[in-house]
């Protein structure tokens, strides 16, 4: 009779020790745009446990940033998937013996560190319940600014200047590297860009940048008839879905 409530003790518990594996699927995706994957670098997941600090899982979202018409025609129903198995996501299979409390959080597009933006959520993972489908999405806000004109810390000499004009010249992207232009999904007319100048460290101009008929290229003049020490820091700003980017240079005309 011992024995045989030894056996029924150790199987029962087993039964609450034994990890179970969990699969858990995490999707980062640009605000107001589509999933952030393998063409812009990928998002860098972290899954950890909030109690312990313990990193259970991490790595890099990897596939296509998702269907088009889906995401950004057809209106949203409820249970409807928004992805499918090529859709970039990161993937874990977690060892868990318990529910575990998790904070999962992405950096994205973690290959552009002057744009990446963090965000996180938090959830209780249940050993063998998996979070898979869709997944877990955490929405990444912002747009990516690149200064492509002047370059940083160039040198101009004034000499070479026409009309003592330097062109400002940016390219900007949404943060899953979606095409900026006039007729598609991202329109050019919605978004204001500004240079905000200084010289010497003082405040000297604000040079508004228009949309260059190229994709993703806006372009303006600046006016500089002194030598001196120039910093430009450009913003972006969609009027319509409120996203916001930065990118900050400083150059020298001699």
């Amino acid at each position: 009779m011992l024995k045989i409530l030894t056996t029924t003790l150790v199987l029962l518990t087993s039964t609450f020790t034994f990890a179970q594996t969990t699969k858990v699927i995490v999707r980062a995706q640009a605000k107001d745009a589509k999933f952030i994957g393998t063409g812009i670098g990928g998002a860098y997941v972290i899954i950890r446990n909030e109690l312990t600090g313990e990193i259970l899982a991490k790595g890099l979202t990897s596939g296509n940033s998702g269907n088009t018409d889906l995401l950004m025609n057809q209106p949203y129903k409820r249970h409807n998937r928004l992805t499918d198995d090529q859709t970039a996501r990161f993937e874990a299979d977690l060892k868990l013996d318990a529910p575990t409390f998790v904070t999962v959080e992405a950096i994205a597009p973690v290959n552009r560190k002057s744009s990446a933006v963090k965000a996180s959520t938090q959830l209780w993972l249940i050993p063998g319940k998996p979070i898979d489908g869709d997944g877990i999405i955490l929405q990444i806000p912002g747009l990516m600014v690149d200064i492509l004109e002047p370059q940083s810390h160039q040198v101009i000499t004034q000499t070479t200047l026409k009309d003592n004009q330097v062109k400002i010249r940016i390219n900007l992207v949404m943060m899953c590297g979606c095409v900026i232009n006039k007729n598609g999904f991202w329109k050019s007319d919605n978004i204001e860009v500004k240079a905000l100048v200084k010289k010497d460290g003082m405040k000297f101009g604000e040079i508004p940048l228009s949309f260059a008929s190229q994709d993703n290229i806006f372009e303006g003049m600046l006016s500089v008839k002194d030598k001196g020490m120039y910093e430009i820091q450009i913003y972006a700003y969609d009027q319509v879905n409120k996203n916001t980017g930065i990118d900050r240079i400083n150059f020298v005309i001699q």
